[in-house]
């Protein structure tokens, strides 16, 4: 059994070795990989573009220092509360997060929806470079985010991940 479950990961990293195993194990199994990679890659980038729909529908980006993922790779962000993003979250609460990270030259795109966070919530999901912004004394000076993902794209061709060749089409995986 031990035999059979490495060459059904060697057939999902794509080395070409036949598997016994059903296809939705090897499915699985490359799902599982690029999510893998994708928090590593979310890890490495430190910071993202994070994308909302402004107020007229125009969509609107910045940079913003987010937690790393958590194991179902939602992120935390923070905020000042009378920015512009927390009014158009307000109104639409769809958003974009997109990470680069140079040394791999490669990048996640997680889409999703922002929840706004309160109360002991808030308290464990604190950044320390975020106290000179957000201080944990102060949480009402502050908004925070959890983003939760319902898609995620991921180009990174050191992890064998190149996407399509023709079409440029990423890796996605659809996250319920």
């Amino acid at each position: 059994m031990r035999a059979l479950g490495r060459l059904g990961l060697l057939a999902a990293l794509g080395l070409g070795l036949s598997s016994s195993l059903p296809a939705q194990s090897v499915a699985d199994a490359h799902r599982q990989r690029v999510l893998t990679v994708a928090r590593q890659i979310m890890s490495g980038a430190r910071f993202c573009t994070f994308v909302t729909l402004g107020l007229d529908g125009q969509p609107q980006a910045r940079v913003v220092d987010p937690l790393d993922p958590d194991p179902n790779l939602r992120v935390y962000v923070a905020t000042n509360p009378r920015s512009r993003k927390v009014e158009e979250m307000g109104k639409d609460a769809r958003v974009t997060l997109l990470y680069f990270d140079p040394a791999r030259s490669a990048y996640v795109t997680l889409i999703g929806r922002a929840v706004p966070v309160e109360g002991a919530e808030k308290t464990r999901h604190q950044k320390k470079d975020w106290e000179s912004f957000f201080p944990i004394e102060k949480p009402e000076a502050y908004a925070l985010y959890r983003i939760v993902p319902s898609r995620v794209e991921v180009v990174s061709a050191k992890d064998g991940l190149s996407g399509d060749p023709a079409t440029w089409r990423p890796e996605i995986v659809e996250i319920k």
